[in-house]
């Protein structure tokens, strides 16, 4: 039963980007985590135009107001170690420019050897689109479309030829390329998502919302897979976004990934029997600073893997 085992970088407020970033980096492929992850937040609004994922009354908590950029801190995570993969979970891809997106990975991934995994998504948030997005967030759909085309072709052999909607690359040398060809792993849970990663991606990013709501999904996306006559694995990391508490949660509905480091382990236990291969646990709103942030993870990555992770 043992998985990968990731964690998410720090990002948010209580930390100190230059520093902390590499320093959490270094410390954590030391204690033997598997992969490093970033999640994009673009922007806090205020007053909120919409609720957290688009629910109505449901707040935007707090950590959401200084989210640094993902790219930059997966590259000073990239400089800062050698072994550990680098991923986004997930980077809203329409909030890019195709082109620019594609070739900063590829320059990410030929600078670190090899390591990183372009998790992409569509995203929900309506200021966000109106901030930075290349096209009305109706139409993201096909603006990740597009994302994907452009990866696979400044990504491939020279010379680069891509007509789009957003971007047209007449003939063209584009490097450096990857030093090896970039997984492609993308968040979906509705019908259209999901044929889009059967049909265009290497794998699956869903994020933990429990354990049977998982397994749903998981099944889902293998029965889609079979209909559509995929025959190539569909790698799977979950993102675990946990609250940690210093005291067992008692309440017996109590969230998944929500309580001491025990019951995550117990989380992490169920999830890798329903079939996820990877979980990144993103610990860092449950810290106060880098310290305390690595103490909690190395505690975390000794209980999981001692109990069978």
């Amino acid at each position: 039963m043992t998985i990968r085992l990731g964690l998410g970088l720090p990002q948010m407020r209580q930390y100190d980007l230059g520093k902390d970033v590499p320093d959490v980096a270094r410390d954590l492929e030391r204690v033997g985590y598997d992969s490093l992850w970033v999640f994009e937040r673009a922007l806090f609004p205020e007053p909120a135009t919409q609720g957290l994922y688009g629910i109505e009354g449901l707040p935007w908590p707090d950590s959401y107001r200084h989210v640094a950029d993902p790219l930059v801190t997966l590259t000073l995570a990239a400089a800062a170690t050698e072994r550990v993969e680098l991923g986004s979970s997930v980077l809203v891809a329409p909030l890019h420019l195709p082109f620019q997106l594609a070739k900063a990975l590829a320059s990410l991934d030929a600078a670190s050897g090899g390591r990183v995994i372009a998790g992409f998504g569509t995203g929900w948030s309506l200021d966000e689109y109106a901030a930075t997005g290349v096209r009305p967030i109706k139409e993201r759909g096909r603006v990740l479309d597009e994302v994907i085309d452009v990866c696979r072709a400044v990504w491939g052999p020279d010379p680069v030829r891509y007509t789009g909607r957003i971007t047209t690359v007449e003939s063209a040398a584009v490097g450096p390329k990857p030093a090896r060809p970039i997984p492609i792993m993308l968040a979906a849970t509705s019908r259209r998502a999901q044929e889009r990663l059967v049909d265009r991606a290497d794998g699956w990013l869903p994020v933990g919302a429990g354990v049977e709501q998982i397994a749903s999904q998981w099944r889902a996306v293998r029965e889609l897979a079979a209909e559509r006559g995929r025959t190539e694995p569909i790698r799977t990391v979950l993102r675990a976004n946990a609250r940690l508490t210093t005291k067992p949660v008692e309440d017996t509905g109590r969230a998944a990934f929500h309580g001491s480091t025990d019951q995550l382990v117990e989380d992490l236990l169920a999830h890798a029997e329903i079939g996820m291969e990877e979980i990144c646990v993103d610990l860092q709103s449950s810290a106060r600073n880098a310290q305390e942030l690595k103490d909690i993870a190395a505690e975390l990555y000794e209980k999981a893997r001692a109990a069978g992770v």
